[in-house]
This record gives C-alpha cells, structure tokens and sequence, in this order.
C-alpha cells in the first residue's frame, strides 16, 4: 500500500516515519521547501527521541520521501493523511484554514478512489464538511471516503506510542474506508491493540475528550496542592493515595506550574467553543482552563516571597520546554513565568538540554547559560520549571555554594523538601 501525509509537522512526521517502518510506501508532503529538503537529507526539524534514526533508515530503505509536489503523492496514494495544523483563532475555535486547502489540492489531482483521513485535531463536523468541499472541487465525479484517525501522540515519546498505541480510533461508516485503514494498522494486530471503530463525529470528539480529560486531571491536583499549602500537607502523599484507586489512576497526578505545549491549553479552548456552538455548556472545561491559567501566575509570586523581592535579583531558571524530551515551547508555562519575573525586575539566566534555540525566539531578552552549574553561578534563586532528568540528580552542594543565596523554587517537585532544608537551601515547592 502506498500512503501519502501532508504535513510534516510534528504528527505528520512520526506518523509517515513509523508507517514506513511498518513497511509501508510513504510519501510526505510539505508547502516549506527549506524543510523538504532537509527531511531528505534525514534532518528532523523537530526534537524527538528516535525519530532521526527512523528518518535515515527508511529514507535508505526507500520506504520514505518527501516532497512538495501534492499532485503526484495523491495520485500514487490510497490513503491520504491530513495532518496538518489546526492552531487556535482569536476566539479559541480551531482554524482549519490549511486542512481546508489540503483537501481542495487533493480533491482537484485525485484520479481514482481515496480514502481521506484526519489526523489533524479537528472539531466535530469537520469530516463531513471536508468530505463537501472535496466533492466540490473535483474535476471529475471521483469516489472517496473521509475518515477520522486522532492521534494520540505524546511529545518524547511519539515513537513508541505510534507503535505501541492503547487504541487505535477509527471514525467512518465506510465499510470499504474501515477495511482498508485496519489493514494499513495490521502490524498493530500482532500486538493485540484495540480498535475502536465509531462515527466521524464520534472520533473527532474522542481526541477533545481524551485531551481535555487528562488537562482536568492536572488542573485538579494544582487545586489541591494550592489547598495542602493552605492546611499543611504534602500534595505528594495525597496524590500517590489517591492514585493507588484504580477508578482514578496515578497518572497527570502530579502538582505543577500548569500544562502548556500544542494540544491540551488549545484543545480545552476549542471544546469550550464546540460546547457554545452547539449549546451545551462546558463548565469543568471552562474551569479547567481558568485553574491553569491562575496556576501559572500564582507561581510568580511563590518565587518572588523566597526571593524577598524581585527587583535587581538575578534568577536562574532551570527548563524552558513545556516538558521534557521535546524542544517544544508553545504555550510552556516558563514563558509566562519568565516574563513576570521580568516585568518585576529581575535578572533571568536560563538553562534548557535542547529548548534553547526555540525559546531564543520568544524570549530573546535573557541570558542563556551553557549548562545547569552555570545557570546556579551567582543566582539569588534557582527556579526548577522543566523536570528533565538530568535535573533529578544535580550536584547541590556544589550549586549551593556557587549561589549568591541559597534559594530553590521547585516548581515541578523534583527534590525532597526536608532534604533540601538540611542541606542549607531556602526551599519552596508545590503543595508541599
């Protein structure tokens, strides 16, 4: 089978690398020349564990291509992916502006049946409006089925979960479209992974659903760190005791300066609009966002009382990343926790493994260290917003006493309170 993914972004990358390595003829298509050719070259634009290795290999097998040319890789394909971005609109809905004119170039090269399936996070309805517009702009009366096919994919490790998915969603009432996208996951059989097949608007839901489900989970626990600071607790104990219910599950349980990256903070904003568009309120949603939003801007304040002020002293911020394993800075919680800081005078030197380069981009007006130590060297407090694990085992003696002053903001929990206070560190954490 030959498939085609326009797009090359993020999902369209790993989901045409790992199709390729299922042994799939696949073809990726891009508009950016400049990153078209150097996918060929097997440079990755993006940071992700593993995917350069997968790029070069099949790119040698000669399962893999890239190309701007969306006429010839519709042509040769079967199954055409849309995997490009939906980012939010000033009013929080999805702009589907670039899968809008991905399906009108298909519409107008196809030459035989396809099946269109989106992989681009969509609002419900989209299917069956692309399925119109693709009718529309045929050349000639051509059969061809649009079918939902969410991804699920977490930064750091989008590798392993395309190749080792809790589920596969198919969203069609095609049974010739459902046939032919099984067959296209057949390796995931070997596996046993479960199919679910449902509606277009059932799967395009789905993908909202899952993300804005696990966004409440965080937001849920942020609310009751905020509370354990209040009645003197340690949001650690709660969460692992209430984790250990298997009706909640320990996981996104963990106290935080809130969720960022590409999916959740838009995601929650574009259900909370499909909510209004369809007149059934989205109140948890709605609270959701607002918790997160107020988590952030709480964390300014915990850091500027264990600094005793702001005003002329020099912060070291360790993660810039909205998470590790990504060099991703969409919507991190550092950008808005770096501009307050900012904005109350202090001084930001900061450190990310591989983030640098992007977060330049947004925060152009900091200092960037070389490594941790560097960072700490001088610092009137040290900031901890990225939990890498590189930072899990730092030499703190050493960054102690390169310190100015012995202050540690930890805002995602890494080290052990009591620890920290023996050691001679001013410490501050979430909910504990």
């Amino acid at each position: 089978m030959h498939i085609a993914v326009i797009g090359s972004g993020y999902v369209g990358l790993v989901t045409g690398a790992c199709f390729a390595e299922f042994g799939v003829d696949v073809t990726c298509v891009d508009v950016d020349v400049a990153k078209i050719e150097r996918l060929a070259r097997g440079e990755s634009p993006i940071y992700e564990p593993g995917l350069d290795q997968l790029l070069v290999k099949n790119l040698q097998a000669g399962r893999l291509r890239f190309t701007t040319d969306i006429e010839a890789a519709t042509k040769q394909s079967l199954v055409i992916f849309l995997a490009v971005g939906t980012p939010p609109r000033a009013d929080g809905a999805a702009d589907l502006t670039f899968i809008e004119k991905a399906a009108c170039s298909i519409a107008q090269h196809m030459d035989s049946y396809k099946v269109i399936a989106t992989k681009s996070t969509v609002p419900v309805g989209t299917g069956k409006h692309l399925a119109c517009l693709v009718r529309k702009h045929q050349i000639h009366p051509i059969e061809f089925s649009v079918v939902s096919n969410p991804e699920f994919l977490r930064e750091g490790s989008a590798i392993s979960d395309f190749m080792r998915p809790d589920r596969v969603v198919i969203g069609s009432s095609d049974p010739e479209a459902i046939a032919i996208m099984r067959d296209l996951y057949r390796p995931l059989y070997l596996i046993e992974t479960p199919f679910v097949i449902t509606s277009l608007e059932g799967a395009e839901l789905t993908k909202y659903a899952a993300n804005a489900f696990l966004a409440t989970k965080i937001s849920f626990i942020n609310e009751i760190a905020s509370l354990c600071e209040k009645v003197g607790c340690d949001v650690h104990d709660v969460a692992r005791a209430i984790g250990m219910d298997r009706r909640i599950g320990a996981k996104f349980l963990h106290a935080g300066p809130g969720f960022g990256g590409s999916c959740f903070p838009k995601d929650t904003m574009a259900l909370s609009v499909i909510g209004q568009q369809y007149s059934s309120p989205t109140k948890i949603i709605d609270a959701v966002i607002e918790v997160n939003r107020q988590q952030r801007l709480s964390m300014i304040p915990k850091i500027e009382n264990l600094a005793n002020g702001l005003e002329g002293k020099r912060v070291a911020v360790l993660g810039l990343a909205f998470k590790p394993e990504t060099d991703d800075m969409r919507d991190a919680p550092s950008v808005e926790i770096v501009q307050g800081l900012l904005t109350r005078g202090a001084k930001v030197i900061a450190y990310d493994p591989v983030a640098r380069d992007e977060a330049e981009k947004i925060l152009p007006q900091i200092e960037y260290a070389v490594d941790e130590y560097e960072a700490a060297n001088g610092a009137d407090v040290l900031v901890f917003v990225t939990e890498w694990n590189q930072f899990r085992a730092l030499d703190m003696d050493r960054i102690r006493n390169s310190m100015r002053a012995a202050r540690v903001a930890d805002l995602r929990n890494i080290y052990d309170p009591t620890n920290m206070r023996e050691m001679g560190f001013e410490y501050v954490g979430v909910g504990r």
